[in-house]
């Protein structure tokens, strides 16, 4: 492995997506690097979200490949069964094809296994509503990592104190405000230790003065080194913190590159449309 694809987090290959006969993603490719803030923008629709949920595999691709550390997701390459182009047609009937290769599906454990080195945080917060903030950080650890509490504790205690919750430990979800739950949901994505977390829209949720509590806990990821790909509409957010901006449109990246090249000077008509619109 050469050092410049050592380098890579994320590497998405020519990966479409059907629902049914809707095409969400057409032939989106996307390298992020370690110790990186990519932020995703673009109008509703576009697609970004579903690439979020490609990469952590809660949907299979309809074509392309897609690599977290240099390890192909979901499928395992294998020997075609006869020489030359092996044809493997995936559930919904779009050609996967590798040359001198086929391609299995993994096991379902085997894919656990591998999204357990992801972390990812969603719109809505998807806490446990009646386990206190402390057991919700505390279960990925106990139930997956096989931690036992006495070790899983003092961890849980540790990430509620890094975004800023050590006084609501043992809060239930109904007594924390829309900021407070959504931190202690980075922090129970973070008890997994993960190399790589994924943001999905985290604050769209949130009232406007919420927003800011999230994003700063975000911010300290960022500066820590944690490699991070953010679907956001927060666009001061990508402009200040982000290394890498890309802009999608109809399920295609139509511009990437530096956050001042693509927000403050897009050069592709629809994200010169989109930007000024939003700014």
């Amino acid at each position: 492995m050469s050092e410049a694809t050592d380098s890579l987090m994320v590497d998405v290959r020519g990966v479409h997506k059907y629902f049914d006969d809707l095409h969400v993603l057409r032939g989106v490719d996307l390298q992020v690097r370690r110790g990186e803030v990519c932020t995703i923008l673009g109008p509703s629709g576009s697609g970004k979200s579903t690439l979020l949920r490609c990469i952590n595999q809660l949907e299979a691709i309809s074509a392309g490949r897609i690599y977290v550390e240099g390890e192909l997701q979901g499928m395992r390459e294998v020997p075609a069964p006869s020489a030359g182009l092996a044809l493997l047609r995936d559930r919904m009937h779009h050609a996967l094809t590798s040359q001198g290769t086929a391609l299995h599906e993994l096991s379902d454990k085997e894919i656990s296994a591998q999204r357990a080195r992801i972390g990812m945080v969603f719109q809505h917060f998807h806490l446990f509503p009646h386990m206190t903030a402390l057991a919700n950080v505390m279960e990925g650890p106990v139930r997956v990592r096989k931690m036992s509490a006495e070790e899983a504790k003092p961890l849980a205690t540790r990430l509620l104190d890094r975004v800023g919750l050590a006084d609501r430990l043992d809060h239930y979800p109904s007594e924390l405000s829309g900021g407070q739950a959504q931190r202690v949901a980075i922090a129970r994505a973070l008890a997994m230790e993960p190399d790589l977390m994924l943001f999905d829209e985290p604050t769209s949720a949130l009232d406007p003065e919420l927003v800011g509590e999230v994003l700063r806990v975000m911010q300290d990821l960022a500066a820590g080194g944690m490699t991070m790909i953010v679907v956001t509409h927060e666009i001061g957010f990508a402009r200040e913190v982000a290394d890498h901006v890309v802009f999608m449109d109809q399920g295609r990246i139509v511009e990437e590159g530096a956050p001042a090249d693509v927000i403050q000077n897009p050069k592709h008509p629809r994200a010169k449309e989109f930007f000024a619109t939003v700014l």
